[in-house]
């Protein structure tokens, strides 16, 4: 099967937002540490299990996996977690300001996923892949879920609205003022007709999690369980996610002047100069601020590839056609003159890291959309680094999956 039902481990009622944490990816460890005071049941004491040991311990040090255990089982021997009776579904909606999403929690097959049909956008780094294969492997438990989505259908759509019009089992609102609700779907019919669905489904997409589903994978190989041929996920429909930009700032402008970079800029973009800050609204066209000044840019359109579903991207477009020629930028993964700045920080932050003197280029971009992310992934082709920001986060700690 595509997707399994699991018996989760979660909160106990009226234990979830002792419990939900941010996670483990989106903050260090000094901030964890802070979340986490005052909150012994935080997930955090099991996804950063560090903050419960000296500080400048290595975080990929053994003790941090044992320790990571450790509080799994307190959690769980204190009552503060329960185990599911029965292999479920769960319905998981996220609240974000007006943005509302939602999706299904259930385990994806590890051998669809080495098939590439639970389809990848993104390169993997080795230590970070090997930190989950121990994280997994000392907990016997994936505690992160990997971020999927999947192309629109209205009969699942159907089987989750009718589940969500019932009571949940935790209604919260985390401390960043996410919204995360929780229903538990146990109807044999519904799951069976999930089951269905699904199967007939080409592919599942991974949105966020490549570190996560790659580890899983590594990890089924060894621990023959059938739990563990399936990998935990929060899957939502393609048309309900939220992608953000993902803008980029320069250090310097390669040894040439602002006057010079806007005459270059011209042999690919017309060129506009703006009043005000940037948002580009639509595709091939972008902000760029130099100088104290915003442009707005759009990029030629016979320098736009029809049939390229990697070159044809925003990211790609500009890279290619400016920070690469004009800016000197080939490997943005390893050029420190580069960075890059999640659209949650808006504009202004792109302002001030250019009148701080820090940067002297920020360029703004129109957010990728699900469908070129999915026609990346059909095509099999990686999309370049940070190309997707997806806004909401999951929450950890309101569903685990035990590899037992």
């Amino acid at each position: 099967m595509l997707v399994t039902p699991i018996r989760g481990l979660r909160p106990a009622p009226q234990r979830a937002e002792e419990v939900v944490a941010p996670p483990y990816d989106v903050l260090n460890t000094a901030e964890a540490r802070v979340r986490a005071d005052g909150r012994p049941n935080s997930f955090l004491h099991i996804s950063k299990p560090e903050i419960d040991l000296p500080e400048g311990t290595d975080p990929y040090d053994p003790a941090v996996y044992s320790k990571g255990a450790e509080n799994l089982q307190r959690l769980i021997e204190d009552g503060v977690l329960m185990r599911e009776e029965k292999p479920c579904y769960y319905i998981y909606r996220l609240r974000w300001g007006e943005h509302v999403q939602t999706g299904l929690v259930f385990g994806s097959s590890v051998a669809a996923y080495d098939i590439n049909r639970v389809r990848k956008h993104e390169f993997t780094r080795p230590v970070k892949e090997d930190d989950r294969v121990r994280q997994i492997t000392a907990l016997n438990a994936q505690t992160g879920p990997v971020l999927l989505t999947y192309r629109a259908d209205d009969a699942v759509k159907a089987i989750i609205d009718e589940a969500a019009a019932g009571a949940p089992a935790y209604d919260l609102t985390a401390d960043d003022g996410i919204g995360h609700t929780l229903w538990v779907l146990d109807d044999d019919a519904k799951i069976e007709q999930l089951n269905q669905i699904f199967d007939a489904t080409d592919a599942l997409y991974i949105a966020d999690g490549h570190h996560r589903s790659a580890s899983a994978s590594r990890v089924a190989k060894e621990n023959s369980n059938e739990s563990a041929q399936y990998f935990l996920s929060v899957a939502f429909a393609h048309d309900e996610m939220k992608i953000l930009d993902y803008n980029r700032v320069v250090r310097d402008l390669n040894g040439l002047s602002a006057d010079e970079l806007l005459a270059n800029t011209a042999a690919a973009f017309d060129l506009e100069m703006s009043a005000e800050a940037v948002r580009p609204a639509k595709p091939t066209q972008f902000g760029m601020y130099v100088n104290g000044q915003w442009y707005r840019l759009d990029v030629h359109s016979e320098r736009v590839p029809a049939d390229d579903p990697v070159a044809s991207l925003d990211v790609s477009l500009l890279h290619s056609n400016l920070i690469e020629p004009l800016l000197g930028i080939s490997d943005p993964r390893r050029d420190d003159r580069i960075d890059f700045v999640g659209g949650m920080r808006g504009l202004g932050e792109l302002e001030k890291r250019v009148d701080s003197g820090e940067m002297e280029v920020a360029f703004s971009l129109y957010p990728t959309t699900m469908e070129a992310l999915m026609d990346v992934a059909d095509a099999n082709e990686v999309m370049p680094p940070k190309s997707t920001w997806f806004e909401p986060k999951l929450a950890d700690g309101l569903v685990s999956h035990v590899l037992d």
